[in-house]
């Protein structure tokens, strides 16, 4: 579809914008100092640049015409140390009016990746990581220019504009009436250049975050073998190229978006002194008032200082309101509600003994943005799990039994009953207790791009050398690592591509002995192993499970034939529970899977 000047129409003003603009200035309130001393700085260098027009009159009206060459003299060295003493003021505030902007798009970038931190499970599960990876550099990144230039801008341009108009008045002013008549016209122009520049921004931003979400995903080191093991680089390449060219038209659109209009002011305002002088010809020929040769140069002077930040400011509102999508992106991310916060006094345990207990839990994942009703994954739950006791859930695919873990960390809230540890609802526990009650070693390892030893320190940063493989030696994986070149310096690669899924579980679990959780959450963590390494993990998670409450997710019953107790989940309610030996005598749900595994193991 072609875009042009002539088939578009200005959308209608956003009635949320005066609220929009107030929490813009909102971020700025914690500088305000330093933003008074950068006004201070202007208003300073806008008088200095007032006074040199005069200083000019007086070279050619009074100096020169008297051949007084102290005068002269003098003039001269006040204009060259005006322009001197300008130039120290400007780039003062230039260096404080940066270091502010910068600090404003410090505290944007740290309170949405705070905010993200704190967002639940879910909105991760339905959000591109790429898009928010665009939130925080695209679209902070893009307001940089607005943030930390505009407020100084803003200040320059608008005491330059009042100063030279009082300074023109006092020459002349007709002239100044004059100068002044196009002034509202060039405002109106600017302000529709602006919202139109506005709207294409927001989608150019749009564009920006399919394009980042469409990297990460397929040059991922995951995305790449995707792509190449079903034959899809070229394809991938073809789609690429494709969003790239949308925001091709877009930045085009972004960079023209009424640059004839604004471009049409700027030969209006060049083509001004022309007229000034054209004016004041005629009225000298007409017997009008004589103005002198000096007034005339001061007050041309002066009208292209007036036009230089009137030109300015314009542009300047353009750029805020085109900075306002911008806004609007990262303002929505920092206004995402937080579904699972501390409560306004929370309970700290300073010794967790690890007692779990499930309590008429209800629990139902929302149908996002599909309309229809939320789904229940979990109903009636019951369950106790004393100190030190071990739990396993079983049961097919979909019946909650992972969902039955994330409850435990919290890291979703149950819709009905209670989850307590040691006796205390865990909605009701500060986060920093939790998280030292309860380790999770899921059948997904994510190591960092880092060092072994940094991705163990990630548990316990104040970990010394002897705990990190003291924890490696539990974890079996000391050995492995100190075959390695680099030991524990060894780069673990992109996700830990450099190490095989045993070995990744093994760190796994060697982070989790650092961080030594009362409470241990075991989801699926050998079901994507080969027998052999599965059971050289198993040997690792016994270790770690010595001695903690343990709740295993299991999809192989061999793994929890020891557990305390085995529940059976069957589409979100307990179907059965008992020992082992109870459950397969009672010839049940258990029994039925007891009798396929073994049917799979003989396959094998």
């Amino acid at each position: 579809m072609r875009h042009d000047e002539s088939d578009w129409t200005p959308p209608p003003a956003d009635p949320e914008q005066p609220a929009q603009v107030r929490r813009i200035l909102r971020l700025f309130r914690p500088y305000r100092g330093r933003l008074a001393l950068v006004g201070l700085l202007v208003a300073a260098s806008s008088l200095v640049s007032v006074a040199s027009p005069f200083l000019l009159r007086e070279v050619l009206d009074v100096a020169i015409p008297q051949g007084r060459t102290g005068l002269l003299s003098l003039l001269a060295l006040g204009m060259i140390a005006a322009a001197v003493v300008n130039s120290v003021l400007g780039v003062s505030q230039t260096l404080i009016s940066t270091t502010v902007g910068q600090r404003v798009m410090h505290d944007l970038r740290t309170s949405v990746y705070d905010r993200l931190q704190r967002m639940p499970l879910a909105f991760f599960t339905r959000t591109r990581t790429g898009e928010v990876q665009s939130r925080i550099a695209n679209d902070i990144g893009g307001m940089q220019a607005t943030v930390t230039s505009t407020a100084t801008s803003l200040v320059s341009n608008l005491t330059s504009v009042v100063a030279t108009v009082v300074a023109m008045l006092a020459l002349d002013w007709r002239l100044t009436v004059v100068s002044l008549l196009l002034l509202p016209v060039f405002v109106w122009i600017s302000r529709r250049v602006g919202r139109e520049r506005k709207k294409i921004t927001s989608q150019r931003q749009k564009q920006m975050a399919a394009m980042a979400a469409m990297v990460t995903e397929s040059l991922s080191v995951s995305g790449i073998l995707l792509g190449r093991t079903m034959g899809r680089s070229d394809s991938l390449t073809r789609a690429f190229s494709q969003e790239s060219e949308r925001l091709v038209g877009l930045e085009v659109r972004a960079n023209m978006a009424g640059r004839w209009r604004m471009s049409t002011i700027g030969v209006v305002m060049a083509a001004m002194p022309a007229v000034v002088y054209w004016a004041a010809g005629i009225a000298l020929q007409a017997g009008g008032p004589d103005i002198s040769l000096g007034t005339l140069v001061a007050f041309v002077s002066l009208q292209q200082a007036l036009f230089r930040p009137a030109v300015s400011l314009l542009t300047t509102g353009v750029q805020i309101q085109t900075s306002l999508a911008l806004f609007q992106r990262i303002f929505e991310y920092l206004d995402l509600p937080v579904d699972i916060a501390e409560p306004e006094k929370p309970v700290r345990l300073e010794k967790v003994s690890g007692e779990v207990r499930f309590e008429d839990v209800t629990f139902s994942y929302e149908a996002q943005g599909s309309g229809e009703p939320p789904r229940e994954a979990l109903s009636g739950i019951e369950l106790a799990v004393p100190a030190g006791g071990s739990l396993a859930v079983v049961g097919p695919t979909g019946s909650g039994k992972s969902t039955l873990s994330y409850l435990v960390p919290r890291l979703y809230d149950v819709v009905g009953g209670r989850v307590l540890l040691d006796g205390v609802d865990v909605r009701d526990l500060d986060f920093d207790t939790l998280a030292r009650a309860v380790g999770v070693v899921s059948q997904e390892t994510y190591l960092f791009h880092a060092s072994v030893a940094d991705n163990l320190r990630f548990a316990k940063p104040d970990a010394t050398d002897e705990e990190i493989v003291a924890a490696a030696r539990t974890a079996q994986i000391h050995e492995h690592i100190a075959s390695l070149p680099d030991g524990y310096d060894t780069l673990v690669g992109e996700r830990g591509y450099r190490f095989s899924g045993g070995e990744k579980q093994r760190l796994a679990i060697a982070r989790t002995i650092l961080r030594d959780p009362p409470v241990l959450i075991l989801d699926e963590a050998t079901s994507a192993l080969d027998t052999r390494t599965e059971h050289a993990v198993q040997q690792a998670i016994d270790a770690l499970s010595a001695g903690r409450t343990t709740i295993t997710i299991a999809h192989r019953l061999s793994t929890v034939r020891d557990a305390d107790q085995i529940v059976v989940l069957d589409r979100g309610r307990i179907a059965e529970r008992g020992t082992h030996q109870e459950l397969l005598a009672d010839d049940g749900h258990y029994a039925a899977l007891v009798r396929r595994d073994a049917r799979l193991t003989a396959s094998v």
